[in-house]
């Protein structure tokens, strides 16, 4: 029976997978236990689990280049060596930090990605086979596991939904182990068996693989080089529009140009083995319209610069831009064979990003410190190596220190900054430190303030006679809260506006401007979210008495001018 003859083939491809790869089905193994222990616990051990998924990456790499450039089972057992070294190493570098930071997570990927294209271009440098053909096989195979790994997951899943409903019921975590063994262990091991040996194996069954099927032909010649073709002289029109004057401050282009450099390059290796009036068009033509795009797009995000300061993302987008000219020149110039330059381009631009001192996190860092330190200079805010608030700073370098203090906080830097308040916190201690409260974005300026002093917070109480809880908003209708001291009558009266303390014969003996709350929190960063007691309390004295207000919340709707608050009002007669 046919059936059975191709799932014997297709289980015959997966043992030779595993035995053409077996550091990398350990690895995988591996973490496929790591996350299957990780759900069953809810304990999270992602270090460990990237570490395994690096691996994988790292020896199926190892194993392409043993295939390529050697024979004896020694130089095979050196190679898989050094991939558990290195895997080992990167372990050691992530188990100290506390938690994955974004900086160790875009290494991470950054890194992957270069092993994901040094495993297509490895197998095929100096070799009869293109990096063309390399490419379309890897491409196919992802998409063909994918999709049977997907049938199966479905098929499995709808097995444990009617077992759950008609047997009896089974844990929650059984879907998640399901889709951990098969996504994490079937899925790459049922790719690489679609992987051929490039240098034992015959032409025909490259070619085989290789092959373009119908639809993919149609599809990348007649539909997505047309629809690309179309944006393009958009994109052009747009670019000749807005060259002297909106373009260069058009930071949401940016995403636009370098995502049309990605699929500009990434069709153009998809058609090169492909022979049509279309295809020819695009290879002769894109590479060419790339390279001003892009330049265009390289000038306006360092013109950006000025203002930003290097951030790890405008890093890549710069990087990126350099290596899509390069590649831009090098197509228009080198025959499609030739294609496996991308490729090695790609992998020394990963690897200069982030490996120290020119990486993007190292720059990125040292630019935010130096322009945070050249704006607090600028002010005479730095005095001794500590900071002196000063609440004369312009909008515009307002925003610049309050950009660069929320980059270094997120990516975790402020630590490594001495002169600033040990243990600060950006959205406690901001306004107490530089003078002034954090900068918000035009778009950000009508957002609502929602806050609210932190949980569990003690209120000194010391010398007060009365305490008064108080809630008011724009519409506040009149109230009185009475008392007495001493044997006299007084009294709290309640508006929107205005608190005031009343004794006998209606003297007021000292009065509060509700306004005072919402002018002080109007500008506050609507993330925020709690404020301290400091900053929560309000006073006001004279010889006859004394007010202290504690804000418990506040909200602010700018856009509406409806403001609410809820306040503790001690009051202290003299």
């Amino acid at each position: 029976m046919k059936w059975l003859k191709k799932c014997k083939e297709q289980l015959t491809g997966l043992i030779d997978a595993i035995s053409r790869f077996p550091l990398t089905t350990l690895f995988l193994l591996a973490a496929v236990l790591v996350n299957a222990y990780s759900i069953s616990t809810e304990k999270d051990d992602t270090k460990l689990l990237l570490t395994f998924i690096f691996g994988a990456f790292l020896s199926a790499v190892t194993q392409a280049a043993y295939e390529r450039f050697f024979s004896t089972y020694s130089s095979r057992l050196a190679l898989m060596g050094a991939a558990i070294i290195l895997t080992g190493g990167y372990y050691l570098i992530v188990r100290p930090a506390p938690t994955l930071s974004t900086e160790i997570e875009i290494r991470t990927v950054v890194a992957m990605f270069a092993l994901l294209w040094a495993f297509i271009w490895v197998p095929v440098i100096k070799s009869s086979t293109s990096f063309n053909k390399s490419f379309m096989i890897t491409f196919k195979s992802f998409f063909i596991s994918l999709f049977f790994s997907g049938i199966i997951f479905i098929g499995i899943d709808i097995i444990l939904v009617a077992f759950n409903e008609l047997i009896f019921q089974i844990g929650y975590t059984a879907y998640p182990q399901t889709a951990n063994v098969i996504f994490m262990l079937f899925a790459p091991l049922y790719f690489l068996s679609l992987i051929p040996n490039y240098s034992r194996a015959k032409h025909d069954t490259i070619d085989q693989a290789a092959h373009y099927p119908k639809f993919l032909d149609i599809l990348l010649s007649y539909i997505l080089i047309p629809l690309l073709g179309v944006f393009t002289l958009i994109l052009v029109v747009y670019i000749f529009k807005t060259i002297g004057g909106s373009f260069w401050d058009d930071n949401l282009l940016e995403p636009m140009l370098v995502s049309y450099a990605i699929t500009v390059i990434l069709l153009y290796i998809l058609v090169s083995e492909l022979e049509n009036k279309f295809t020819s068009f695009y290879r002769k033509v894109f590479p060419k319209v790339l390279i001003p795009i892009v330049l265009f797009q390289i000038a306006s995000s360092l013109i950006s610069l000025t203002d930003t300061g290097i951030t790890h993302n405008r890093y890549f987008v710069i990087l990126f831009g350099l290596f899509a000219i390069i590649v831009g020149v090098l197509l228009s110039i080198l025959p499609v064979r030739k294609n496996g330059v991308i490729a090695a381009l790609l992998i020394i631009s990963c690897v200069i990003s982030i490996v120290p001192p020119v990486d993007a996190f190292t720059v990125s860092r040292n630019s935010q410190i130096g322009m945070l330190e050249e704006e607090l200079l600028k002010y005479d805010m730095l005095e001794n190596n500590k900071i002196k608030p000063n609440e004369s700073v312009s909008e515009k370098d307002q925003r610049i220190i309050t950009n660069a203090v929320h980059y270094l906080d997120q990516m975790g830097y402020l630590m490594e900054i001495d002169w600033l308040p040990k243990n600060f916190d950006v959205y406690k201690d901001f306004y107490a430190t530089f003078g002034f409260h954090e900068y918000q974005e035009s778009g950000d300026a009508n957002q609502a303030v929602y806050l609210s002093i932190e949980p569990s917070t003690p209120i000194n109480i010391t010398g007060f006679d009365h305490f008064i809880q108080v809630d008011f908003s724009n519409s506040s209708e009149k109230e009185s809260s009475d008392f007495e001291k001493a044997g006299k009558h007084y009294s709290l009266l309640k508006s929107s506006e205005i608190l005031k303390i009343i004794g006998e014969n209606s003297q007021e003996l000292i009065s509060f401007n509700t306004q005072e709350i919402y002018d002080k929190f109007y500008k506050y960063n609507a993330a925020k979210g709690a404020i301290t007691a400091d900053e929560a309390t309000f006073t006001k004295e004279n010889n006859r008495a004394k007010i202290t207000i504690v804000v418990q919340n506040v909200s602010i709707e700018k856009q509406s001018n409806q403001n609410n608050a809820s306040v503790f009002v001690f009051v202290q007669i003299k």
